[in-house]
């Protein structure tokens, strides 16, 4: 019997263990955005996605300014994020003919450098605690 209750509490306690660890949220505010038009554009990467599939994609409208997020049901990890001003509302980012954006873009840790983002310059780390995040563009 004390086999049981042993058993049964190991168990117990490792679904509560791997449901919190699945149960962080990223926050993330555009904070300078230059218009109410249009909405922006969120994603959420880890290093394997990066820049290719988001693991979460989400669109906020721009209040004020600010455009705010909330990505749910996160584990432990590193990620980073892209953000958008979709300005002309078209769920894309727009492009001039020689590649350079139309639209206003910001990443996590607002690194911004000449060519596309890369993971390392906006990757932060999620552990213990939710996360709140302030991007600029």
């Amino acid at each position: 019997m004390k086999f049981i209750t042993a058993l049964l509490t190991v168990l117990v306690l490792s679904v509560t263990n791997s449901l919190t660890a699945q149960n962080k949220t990223i926050t993330a505010t555009v904070v300078n955005v230059t218009s109410n038009d249009g909405k922006v554009g969120f994603a959420l990467y880890n290093k394997a996605t990066f820049m290719k599939k988001p693991l979460q994609a989400k669109n906020a409208k721009i209040i004020e300014g600010k455009s705010t997020v909330t990505f749910e049901n996160l584990s432990d990890g590193e990620y980073a994020i892209i953000c958008y001003h979709d300005k002309n509302d078209n769920n894309r980012m727009d492009f001039e003919s020689n590649g350079m954006p139309k639209e206003d873009y910001g990443t996590s840790n607002n690194v911004m450098s000449f060519g596309p983002p890369q993971f390392n310059d906006a990757k932060f780390l999620l552990t213990t605690k939710n996360i709140s995040l302030d991007i600029r563009f």
